[in-house]
């Protein structure tokens, strides 16, 4: 791991403004910024989507594209987090790309996965996704227009995994 860039990517993310609830309700499109954590690159492999949120401010946390570009809520707690930091280099090969392709339907969430709510980080109050079965937080601040950083924060892991999000739709179904 690569102290130095996830300092930097900590302090970039830092440097950010925070995001209000209402701002974030809509359809998001993700993307991994690499930091040197374990999962870069991981969701990419597996065809993530993003992220929706709803009017309710609850979340489908892990959405993926299948074939025919319908988009699949996963439920995250079918990985469990600390497991998949410890065997991430297999989440980057092929072999893990065809097994969740053919395995989605065994994952799919049913219901959405977690909740937005503000959270406080380094005394600045923000959006964050709190994941409702996993020991995990997603702290958005603002990058652009149509566009937010996040961070996410595992309980007990000093590492963080960085992304960008860029809103699709306004408004989720």
């Amino acid at each position: 791991m690569s102290t130095d860039l996830q300092e930097a990517r900590t302090k970039w993310f830092r440097s950010l403004e925070p995001v209000p609830l209402d701002d974030m309700i809509g359809l998001w499109r993700g993307v991994g910024i690499p930091s040197g954590h374990p999962l870069d690159g991981v969701l990419e492999n597996l065809d993530w989507f993003g992220k929706r949120i709803r009017p309710d401010l609850r979340a489908d946390a892990l959405l993926f594209r299948w074939s025919g570009g319908r988009l699949v809520a996963i439920e995250p707690a079918f990985f469990p987090i600390r497991q998949a930091i410890r065997f991430a280099s297999l989440g980057r090969t092929s072999i893990a790309r065809n097994w969740f392709s053919y395995l989605h339907r065994a994952f799919r969430a049913r219901g959405t996965t977690a909740s937005l709510e503000l959270r406080t980080l380094d005394g600045v109050e923000t959006a964050a996704m709190v994941y409702d079965r996993q020991p995990i937080v997603d702290y958005l601040r603002l990058i652009a227009d149509e566009e937010v950083g996040g961070m996410m924060c595992v309980e007990g892991e000093a590492r963080r995994y960085f992304f960008r999000l860029r809103r699709v739709e306004p408004s989720a179904p």
